[in-house]
């Protein structure tokens, strides 16, 4: 965090980045509050009126509750729920409101490099020169003005992306089927469906819960999941403390509940901190530190040689009041103030242009992150494989098929009331209807005990005719086993159940192998007898189980996976599959797609593992198995321990661990809220190829800013010292202050083209990073040149055109003004390819019409009416000839530094 150090100047900058990149256009709601609430610690209690009225409700019974929000059991009715909506308004924290249009231009004008413009131009004003007030104004004006109308697009764009991806809620308004809603639409009164995977969309009162259990740690700091009961149990004087109460931005473990919503919007719990959260400064993150060296890199630049050509102009013309106006000046010149908006414009550009190709950019500077990735952790299921999982087999221990392991494993999944997976789906639609309304005549529900990465099984009880209850276990097979005692056969005309001993398990062991060999997910079925008195159950009741068979899946692997791999490897991205899926399975689809197979980390070896061992394995393997939600967190963050930037794509409850550790969280419109929450960036569709193209337009962004900030290091670089060089030999100043800030605002002008540039294929197949000792390097190596030129200028002025007295002062600063701008507006075409430029690589249509139309106004000037307002003069028709070699030599000068400094640094 940056408080202490905030009292110095040095801050400033990265205090200003910070905010400028929150003050971007926010692609999302709850999602950064969330994350900055877990990064506070434990919420502040809120308002004292709302803390009562959340105690109230808790200590209510159901009935009392329902009828104080004037609600029922079946929840409102769709009249009702409307009229509430326009009363209360809609259920969202009021920090998604835009700014007002006069603040957002304030917010626009007020950065370091504007402020100091400003500065100066305040004491050009007191100085007199009120034509250098004009211009410094001008390139205020333009700074600001651009990136106002630039982030005004973006804001209207990211409100067109955030309508495509929206959380949704389970809600009950009177009808005989819960209706699924977007979350903006729930009223005080409504009753709430929850499940495994939820994030809870308001404030809540429970009215019937089975084994649920919420991870709260954002609003209370607890890191181990909280069990909440419908019966109210005091346990202490905070709303927080209440077990039957759960608060929006929570998101449920396990379990399942049903819930009367009781506050929403800014009246929720969460709601009364976004103030609290929103003013509190977060420390930069990894673009924003990029962005902050970068700008400290020219500004400390600036401050060191600043003073210096105010001493060589005081002492060697004696003029100290021009020398301190050429000063401020060259200040000006070194002043980035367009960075701003090279930034804001080339993120959102990109954000719009991901959103096209079907990802959308939940916070723009996650982009940069997006480029840089060079590990790609993915689960395999509906992202290496088709997502359209199907029985493949039903059988008995022996491999026979059964329909009654069909039946017993429809049981299970139907009468489940947690979040239903892919398995459980194509076990529902593998049973035809007539055999599925007799499975549900012919039992009924007592309980259920729901799933967990834990345990990695669920169980389910119902009784028969209630004659008998049948606890009723699906889950994955080794923790199936690790809970049964006998094995049931059907090898003969009836059944019989054996002991599970060691030579029966190899046996099951042989034939579930046999099946993952093929490809084939297998979960294990089991049962048991219980007593018919018995209503509730636990996990305590999972065991001394009978294993009665399996259902083997098939969920083939797609087309595109093959393909997507191959394109995300020859982009220096390496894929790396995390699946808690058996490893026989995992080998055998991951081998179909081109990954290598011939090791397997399962989960077991990386719980035994120490972090440093986990971090060389993690690079070492590609396929990873039988994994946890921490060991999947664990091995992400063992990745980027070992200096590699990590992305992590997953759409379950189990992969939100992960997704918070990743440098990019990557999730899909269709995955489970937490996991959605979690995630910097979303997938309209689930398709590693949809990431390649992310990838690309990533760097793409990258690169465009950094075309800018190259060329303003090194014409910076150059430009003061070809000033050093002039004002230690001439006897009047180079270029008027005037001319030196028109020159900077043609230049200024001549750069808005930069974020909608074209970059080259060559220059997007490598992961790119910050690299601020590579700017420093590259701006020694090209600033100079323009400096030579500067140079070269100089003795053309002063020996050929002989503009060497106080007389022929204007025609010198005319002449070295048009090679100034000329070489500065030319650069950007020298630098942002790795080819030869015009030729090999052409720049975008409105960059190259910026950049023509600067040179040609930069040539007119001089030569148009606007001469004596500027204190210019008429060149001479000879000095065109000489500009034409100058600025050729320029280029060809340039191109050949580039291959030298290609060869011994590379581009990047």
């Amino acid at each position: 965090m940056l408080e202490a150090a905030r009292s110095s100047v040095n801050t400033l900058l990265p205090i200003w980045f910070t905010r400028l990149l929150r003050r971007a256009p926010r692609l999302w709601g709850r999602h950064a509050l969330v994350a900055t609430l877990a990064s506070h610690g434990p919420a502040k209690p809120p308002p004292e009126s709302i803390a009562s009225g959340l105690l109230l409700i808790a200590a209510d019974d159901v009935a009392a509750a329902l009828a104080r929000l004037g609600s029922s059991a079946s929840g409102l009715s769709a009249q009702e729920a409307a009229a509430r909506l326009s009363r209360d308004g809609p259920n969202e924290v009021a920090h998604e409101k835009p700014l007002p249009g006069w603040l957002h231009l304030w917010h626009c004008y007020q950065n370091p490099f504007n402020l100091l413009l400003t500065a100066l131009a305040v004491i050009s004003w007191l100085s007199a020169d009120a034509k250098a007030t004009v211009v410094i104004g001008a390139m205020v004006l333009l700074s600001t003005l651009i990136r106002f109308v630039q982030e005004g697009r973006s804001h209207r764009a990211s409100q067109s992306l955030k309508a495509m991806v929206s959380n949704r809620a389970t809600v009950l308004r009177g009808l005989s089927q819960p209706v699924d809603i977007p979350t903006s639409g729930l009223v005080r009164g409504d009753v709430i469906t929850l499940s495994a995977g939820d994030m809870v969309p308001a404030d809540c009162r429970i009215l019937a819960a089975c084994d649920l259990f919420m991870a709260q740690a954002a609003m209370t700091g607890e890191p181990l999941p909280v069990e909440k009961f419908a019966e109210h149990q005091p346990s202490g004087d905070s709303a927080l403390d209440q077990n039957n109460l759960v608060f929006m931005g929570t998101s449920v473990v396990s379990g399942s509940a049903t819930a009367l919503v009781v506050a929403t919007g800014s009246k929720t719990y969460f709601g009364t901190l976004a103030s609290h959260v929103i003013a509190t400064d977060e420390a930069p993150n990894a673009f924003q530190a990029g962005i902050n060296s970068v700008s400290w890199l020219l500004i400390r630049f600036a401050m060191v040689m600043v003073p210096i050509v105010l001493l060589v102009n005081g002492f060697t013309k004696g003029n100290w009041l021009e020398a301190f106006l050429f000063a401020l000046s060259v200040a000006v010149g070194l002043t980035p103030e367009m960075l701003p908006m090279i930034v804001t414009t080339t993120l959102a550009k990109g954000a719009v242009l991901l959103s096209r190709k079907k990802v959308i950019v939940k916070r723009l500077d996650a982009i940069q992150n997006f480029g840089a990735m060079d590990v790609l952790c993915t689960d395999k299921t509906g992202t290496l494989t088709q997502d359209k999982i199907a029985i493949e087999r039903h059988t008995d221990v022996l491999g026979h098929p059964s329909e009654e392991v069909l039946a017993f494993a429809f049981l299970n999944s139907h009468y489940q009331t947690g979040l239903k997976n892919l398995l459980d789906h194509a076990i529902l639609d593998h049973v035809e209807l007539q055999a599925e309304l007799k499975l549900e005549q012919d039992y009924r529900k007592v309980d259920e005990i729901p799933f967990d990465f834990e345990r990695r099984r669920m169980s389910v009880v119902v009784s028969e005719r209630d004659e008998h209850h049948e606890l009723i276990c699906k889950g994955a097979l080794e923790e199936v086993i690790a809970v049964c005692t006998h094995v049931r056969f059907a090898d003969g005309p009836g059944s019989r159940e054996e002991p599970l001993d060691a030579a029966r398990l190899a046996r099951v062991q042989q034939v579930t192998q046999a099946l993952n060999q093929e490809g084939l997910r297998v979960i294990a079925v089991a049962m048991k007898e219980t007593p018919p008195d018995q209503t509730i159950y636990s996990v305590a009741d999972e065991n001394q189980l009978t294993l009665i068979g399996y259902i083997a899946f098939l969920d083939p692997p797609k087309d595109s996976a093959a393909p997507a791999i191959k394109a995300l490897l020859d982009h220096g991205v390496t894929v790396k599959v995390l699946t808690g899926d058996n490893g026989a399975v995992a080998a055998h689809v991951c081998g179909q797609v081109g990954l290598s197979t011939k090791q397997v980390l399962l989960g077991s070896e990386v719980e035994s593992m120490s972090d440093a061992a986990l971090a060389i394995a993690a690079s070492q393997y590609q396929v990873f198995a039988k994994l946890t939600p921490l060991h999947k967190e664990r091995i992400v963050q063992a990745l980027r321990a070992h200096g590699h930037v990590v992305g992590f794509m997953g759409d379950g409850i189990n992969d939100a661990p992960a997704l918070h550790a990743a440098d990019i969280g990557i999730s899909v419109d269709s995955a489970v809220d937490i996991a959605k929450e979690a995630a910097d960036i979303i997938l309209l569709e689930k398709s590693l190829l949809v990431l390649v193209e992310g990838v690309i337009e990533g760097r793409t962004t990258f690169i465009n800013m950094l075309k800018y900030i190259r060329m303003t290091a090194s014409s910076n670089f150059g430009n003061v010292f070809s000033v050093l060089v002039a004002s230690a030999f001439l006897p009047f100043l180079p270029m008027l202050p005037l001319q030196l800030l028109l020159q900077n605002l043609l230049y200024d002008i001549s750069q808005i083209g930069i974020p909608f540039d074209h970059v080259d294929a060559e220059l997007v197949k490598r992961p790119l990073t910050w690299n601020p000792g590579g700017i420093g390097r590259f701006m020694i190596f090209f600033g100079p040149i323009s400096s030579l030129f500067d140079i070269v200028t100089f003795a053309l002025m002063w020996w050929v055109f002989h503009a060497n007295s106080a007389s022929g002062q204007s025609l010198f600063q005319s002449g070295w003004f048009v090679v100034g701008l000329l070489t500065q507006t030319l650069i950007v075409h020298m630098i942002r390819t790795s080819k030869l430029p015009f030729i090999e690589s052409r720049a975008a249509p409105l960059l190259m019409a910026m950049t023509l139309t600067i040179m040609a106004v930069g040539i007119w000037l001089p030569m148009g009416p606007l001469a004596t307002y500027f204190k210019l003069s008429p060149l001479p028709l000879a000095y065109f000839a000489w500009l034409g070699g100058i600025l050729i030599s320029y280029g060809l000068l340039t191109t050949a530094m580039k291959r030298f400094y290609i060869r011994r640094y590379g581009w990047q």
